[in-house]
């Protein structure tokens, strides 16, 4: 048997029955509008922040660098993540926003096809938190990147999904 059966082995999708790991076949899908968004957090210094907000930093202005690498990687998922489909993405918006004690990192990727984007939004929120990271790991080598979640998701088969939703439940 070379194709992924229903269900595979224990009922997992990414399994044949002989328990080779296989790309899930998607051909028989829907091709639908999907969208999925996630989150991550940067944790470091106030005055880290301050600098990160002003572009003060020994490696330049680290939110408009960290919102590109975001963008690149939700386009280069499947070239990190084994078993991800080559999506045809439609749209990334990646917001990087320092506040507090912490840089807010956001993501939301598009695509009209067969499979999700959640491990692209993922995959967006953590490179653009590593790069925050690399920006300013000269000046706080201790921040922490934390929280790195999928909080809303959409289109396909199971419908439309909220984190925020599912907590109040």
């Amino acid at each position: 048997m070379t194709d992924a059966a229903p269900g595979g082995k224990h009922g997992l999708t990414h399994y044949r029955e002989d328990g080779a790991a296989v790309m899930v076949d998607v051909s028989d899908k829907e091709v639908t509008a999907r969208e999925a968004t996630a989150t991550g957090v940067l944790l470091t210094r106030p005055d880290v922040v301050e600098r990160i907000a002003s572009g003060d930093l020994p490696k330049g202005e680290a939110v408009a660098v960290a919102r590109v690498a975001g963008i690149l990687a939700a386009k280069r998922t499947h070239e990190l993540v084994p078993l991800c489909h080559p999506l045809p993405i439609s749209g990334v918006d990646v917001d990087v926003v320092p506040a507090g004690d912490r840089v807010e990192l956001r993501a939301t990727v598009r695509t009209t096809s067969r499979t999700g984007v959640e491990m692209e939004a993922l995959t967006a929120v953590t490179v653009a938190g590593l790069t925050v990271y690399d920006m300013i790991k000269a000046v706080d080598r201790a921040a922490v990147l934390t929280d790195v979640q999928v909080v809303a998701k959409s289109g396909g088969a199971s419908g439309t999904w909220d984190r925020s939703a599912e907590a109040g439940a």
